[in-house]
């Protein structure tokens, strides 16, 4: 077996070679990490319609909610004929809510969840609850603001 030649009577030694090769190592777990759970990206929301959004109440669920993802809203109904409304964006790190179940708002990234009466953070890691939105009845249509 031959001894490497140096190049410019440069030759590293064992710790460099190790330092060097788990500091590769690291780079690229940290990288990879970094893509994980990253926040989706975000689009402005569509323009409301003059007055605002509209959601027929009857296709709110009692307890439950639906999501209108080209609006960028939440609308629940916590109790029947009580109706709230919310941005999608997760506060914890700007991911979009995709799900309504079991009296939560979901967000896929990270696993926070909110309560579809108030919007505040019934599981972080979000710190923050969901941004409040002004929502109205009106002939049987939730009017969100």
């Amino acid at each position: 077996m031959s001894t490497p030649v140096p190049i410019d009577g440069f030759r590293p030694g064992r710790r460099t070679v190790v330092v060097g090769g788990c500091a590769g190592a690291l780079a690229l777990c940290v990288s990879g990490c970094a893509r994980y759970g990253s926040p989706t990206t975000q689009q402005a929301p569509a323009p409301a319609p003059p007055g605002g959004t509209t959601v027929a109440a009857s296709d709110v669920p009692v307890g439950g909610g639906v999501i209108r993802a080209d609006q960028q809203l939440v609308v629940t109904q916590p109790t029947a004929g009580t109706f709230a409304a919310f941005g999608t964006i997760c506060p914890h790190q700007g991911c979009t809510v995709n799900e309504v179940s079991d009296g939560l708002i979901k967000c896929p990234c990270h696993g926070s969840e909110f309560r579809v009466a108030d919007g505040s953070v019934a599981a972080g890691p979000a710190t923050r609850g969901l941004t409040s939105r002004q929502a109205i009845v009106q002939d049987g249509q939730v009017r969100v603001t």
